[in-house]
């Protein structure tokens, strides 16, 4: 019993859920400027974390030919056989009519569009990107920057400048997150012939797009104080975070061994987004 429990619940891919749902308590916080609701904050998190986790399901569902190709994929388990196709399917229904449930009782229709269009981003869109442009991976930010902006809409119920703002900081952030891994798993996705930059226009391509994206996420931090969204203390650890990334990022360019500079980026992309949920935390208990 525990072992099936365990077996559905990495289905949903937790890694990717505390993520954006870390994300998402951000873009919260943000928009509550020290009028903290409780209940709000539940259901935002709660039906959120359920459709991204229908999302991810479904994704595991549709990539299992694909996983079945790469190294650190092949054991899961719909390749492996250990869930069936057919009860992936439900199960990921199931959770996507709960999780917009809860976001449709307890938030606002806003949050509930924003959802939809993560995971038909994600499941559909970023699905058949990935599999025939070298752009899927600038698809698949359209998806995973809605968190925050569902978080931040939740409170004020309308889409303004801080939440665009909110949606190109994770955009930023997410692309040189995601170059990382593409670089160091490059052989994976050549195996599973999944067209990611590294792969397909090489390495040097691929750190200078990594360095204009990490540019971007400091200058997309910093226009969050600049319009009075956040005060100085947020943006003087921001810039610090930004400044030590840009630092890594140029240091990719003499690099003895791209893959371990690559796993190096991603582990403080980790800490880059930790940091920056954490100072808007700060920033919003400042408020």
């Amino acid at each position: 019993m525990r072992d099936a429990v365990n077996t559905y619940y990495q289905l949903t891919k937790p890694g990717i859920i505390y993520g954006n749902a870390l994300a998402a308590i951000g873009g919260f916080l943000l928009a509550s400027k020290g009028h903290f609701d409780v209940l709000l904050f539940a259901a935002m998190l709660t039906g959120s974390s359920l459709v991204i986790a229908s999302g991810c399901v479904f994704n595991n569902y549709l990539d299992r030919e694909i996983d079945a190709h790469m190294a650190r994929t092949k054991k899961r388990a719909l390749v492996s056989g250990r869930v069936s196709a057919r009860n992936a399917i439900i199960y990921a229904t199931l959770l996507g009519l709960v999780g917009f449930t809860v976001l449709a009782t307890y938030t606002n229709r806003l949050t509930v569009a924003i959802g939809l269009v993560g995971i038909v981003f994600y499941v559909i869109v970023y699905g058949f990107a990935k599999r025939h442009s070298v752009h899927g991976t600038l698809v698949g930010t359209i998806s995973g920057a809605t968190p925050p902006v569902a978080g931040y809409c939740a409170v004020t119920g309308r889409l303004d400048l801080g939440a665009v703002l909110l949606f190109l900081i994770l955009v930023f952030w997410q692309m040189p997150h995601f170059y990382a891994i593409a670089m160091y798993r490059a052989k994976d996705y050549a195996a599973a012939k999944l067209p990611v930059l590294p792969v397909v226009k090489g390495e040097q391509i691929t750190k200078i797009q990594m360095l204009v994206y990490v540019i971007g996420f400091m200058l997309a931090t910093a226009l969050l104080t600049g319009f009075g969204y956040t005060g100085y203390v947020f943006l003087a650890v921001m810039t610090l975070i930004g400044l030590i990334w840009l630092k890594s990022s140029l240091q990719g360019f003499t690099a003895p061994d791209s893959n371990l500079w690559a796993r190096k980026m991603f582990k403080f992309s980790l800490v880059a987004l930790v940091v920056f949920c954490l100072m808007i935390s700060v920033d919003n208990a400042l408020a």
